[in-house]
């Protein structure tokens, strides 16, 4: 008997791409049980992440049509990482393969076989890495090249250019599930896990509809989350900063003392402003990533749930039928 294959998609205001993409993952889906390399049982599950727009109906309408799409919709919106977990904690005990990725056909669907070639070959872990970036503008190629080398730099472990693309096996996502840190980036979060992995390269195209729901100003964002979730390189950095520039201080200090005994002080306005400016707004750097670090701890001692799932839809049941408020 042939492994079952999840397909987790997470879905953001898609009503306008989610029509076009259903179908290519579903003729994906019936190639490879086709081909034998996964069993019937195989499923796609659409996570809605409190979509705005008509994303949850065409999700129900995709379910009620075909048995092999199934749909969980969150409470609100609580972004792109907690949907994907949500994804994943929602079949974790059904599927022996999970595959995640972006409702947008931006990511090679085809790649899903070699992916799952390479499970069967031995590997828990699949990432899909992009090959090339010949269809970024300039700023986004260097943008983005720049957020993997930054975080590997800061002392986030990542695979350089994945992004959510991935195949995880029953093993991965049940280990997974023992991460109980409510801040999540799974980029840095998976590798951490371990076993043996391997990756597949493919071409990423051009979104199929709708806008990029990942402006830079996420991108960033997502970046500082990376960076204090995972690595505590920067309270290091801030150490050996205060450390050069007590150093550099002290120095600062003796010269000053030996001008006074010499006779050649001279009181200097410029200097004095420069030196207090300098260091006012070090403090203010220093006393801001310090901050981000505690707001992360708060986050986490509340323990508050990661995701609620308000609705459940699959051929069986209706979209208003089963509702129950998970804390995971």
């Amino acid at each position: 008997m042939k492994d079952t294959l999840y397909i987790v998609i997470p879905c953001y205001n898609e009503e306008k791409v989610l029509p076009v993409t259903a179908g290519l993952f579903l003729d994906e889906l019936k190639d490879l049980m086709r081909k034998n390399k996964i069993g019937d049982e195989s499923r796609i599950l659409f996570v809605n992440d409190g979509s705005k727009d008509r994303t949850w109906e065409k999700i129900c309408e995709l379910a009620l049509s075909e048995k092999y799409f199934l749909g969980i919709s969150q409470s609100r919106n609580r972004g792109h990482q907690n949907a994907v977990w949500a994804g994943l904690m929602e079949v974790k005990d059904k599927a022996d393969i999970t595959i995640t990725i972006d409702c947008d056909g931006q990511d090679d669907i085809k790649a899903m076989e070699e992916m799952v070639d390479a499970y069967y070959a031995g590997h828990e872990i699949v990432y899909g890495v992009r090959s090339s970036r010949k269809t970024d503008t300039f700023f986004k190629r260097m943008t983005a090249e720049g957020f993997y080398k930054f975080l590997q730099v800061m002392g986030a472990e990542v695979i350089f250019n994945h992004a959510d693309y991935r195949l995880l096996s029953a093993k991965v996502v049940q280990e997974l599930a023992n991460y109980r840190e409510v801040n999540l980036f799974l980029r840095g979060m998976i590798p951490l896990v371990g076993f043996s992995y391997t990756t597949v390269c493919y071409e990423r195209h051009e979104r199929i509809a709708g806008e990029s729901h990942y402006p830079l100003r996420k991108m960033l964002a997502l970046a500082f989350d990376g960076i204090t979730s995972l690595s505590i390189k920067p309270i290091r950095m801030i150490t050996c900063m205060g450390m050069c520039i007590a150093f550099f201080s002290f120095c600062v200090v003796i010269w000053s003392v030996t001008q006074y005994f010499t006779g050649e002080t001279v009181a200097g306005w410029t200097s004095m402003t420069s030196i207090i400016s300098f260091i006012g707004g070090l403090q203010l750097i220093c006393l801001g990533v310090l901050g981000e670090y505690i707001g992360k701890i708060y986050l986490e001692v509340k323990d508050r749930p990661r995701y609620i799932i308000s609705d459940r839809i699959s051929l069986d049941s209706k979209c208003d039928g089963e509702r129950s408020n998970i804390n995971i």
